[in-house]
């Protein structure tokens, strides 16, 4: 259906049991996503007191980072439809300009930081200008292609990057408190997670996200009512790049540690198979795909020889049996299991 269609359906009021069911459906679905959000939240509120363990709150700080940047690709994928297969080289990119501008210039660690997500807007908002006028495959081998350039510049100028053995990182210092240890890390982490949801829904609600959905509909119809297409790309693009870019500053700041391979392929890869197997489009998909790929390598480290044939596995059934992703499946599932049987679970 296109988007001239759609409007116009959506100024019609919904007659009949069914309309009004779909209707009562969808405000009982979005109140239940409410409450699981705010049971999410309690249980990762409360998991540093159940769960005091060092090793385990390090594992749901990366779960938190990774999280932060898959609903960063999400909302390009699923709103533009615009694949990228170097989201990486934003992430190291913003863990490199902190690294360096704190480390090496000895600049005030929360200046480095803002100036790194300003370097990688600047680097987002050249590649969107030069690449984001192309779709599809080409799309994704020309991003592909900034993450490799990337990463040959990092392993080749160890002047400024530490060259292929990476570069140790100084803290990040907050009001005078030096945060280390990953108890420390762990509250503000999940505080950016929190946050980076809530400004993705809200972009979502808006008329800008509206926007933006159009464009993944039918481009060209939004372009007949006015909408500018490049214009959105690029902004969706940056905005996207910007959030991947301030959450590698904060994973070089909080492992004190950086290397060239945050800007690998393969990084890449696991970002963009968070997005896909929590749901393309799905903010709480994203998190979720965060939390399975991110936990999996530590739940087989028994058996790290079937790693890769278990990941490979997982995603192979999941595009199998939930094209489009574990939580948006489920919703559909559950809204039409709901409409057959208006009664049931009121």
């Amino acid at each position: 259906m296109g988007v001239m269609e759609s409007m116009a359906l959506a100024g019609k009021p919904s007659k009949g049991r069914a309309g009004e069911s779909v209707t009562r459906g969808a405000r009982h679905g979005a109140a239940r996503t409410a409450w699981f959000a705010a049971l999410a939240l309690l249980a990762a509120v409360a998991f540093p007191l159940l769960v005091p363990n060092p090793f385990y709150l390090a594992v749901a700080n990366l779960v938190f980072i990774n999280a932060a940047v898959a609903v960063s690709l999400t909302l390009m994928i699923g709103t533009t439809g615009q694949l990228s297969l170097g989201h990486a080289a934003f992430f190291a990119s913003g863990a490199y300009l902190s690294a360096y501008l704190s480390t090496m210039q000895n600049w005030p660690v929360l200046l480095a930081i803002v100036c790194a997500v300003g370097g990688t807007v600047l680097l987002a908002w050249l590649v969107g200008r030069l690449f984001l006028k192309l779709s599809g495959y080409y799309l994704a081998v020309a991003t592909l292609g900034v993450g490799f350039l990337l990463g040959i510049v990092l392993r080749n100028e160890p002047q400024w990057s530490g060259g292929p053995d990476g570069m140790s990182v100084n803290p990040l210092t907050l009001a005078g408190h030096t945060l280390q240890g990953d108890a420390a890390w762990y509250g503000v982490l999940l505080l950016v997670l929190v946050l980076t949801v809530l400004a993705s829904v809200n972009l979502l609600r808006s008329p800008a996200g509206r926007a933006l959905r159009a464009l993944h509909d039918a481009e060209i119809a939004a372009t007949t009512m006015g909408v500018d297409v490049q214009s959105y790309k690029v902004r969706i693009f940056v905005f996207s790049a910007a959030i991947a870019g301030f959450m590698g500053a904060l994973y070089a700041h909080y492992s004190g540690f950086v290397t060239p391979d945050a800007a690998s392929f393969l990084h890449s890869v696991q970002f963009l198979m968070m997005a896909v197997v929590g749901g393309i489009g799905s903010i709480a998909g994203a998190v979720l795909g965060a939390g399975i790929v991110t936990l999996l390598p530590h739940l087989l480290a028994k058996a790290a020889e079937y790693e890769t044939l278990v990941v490979g596995g997982i995603l192979f059934a999941v595009v199998l049996l939930m094209p489009r992703g574990i939580v948006p499946t489920l919703r559909e599932r559950w809204l039409a299991r709901r409409t057959a049987h208006p009664g049931v679970g009121t």
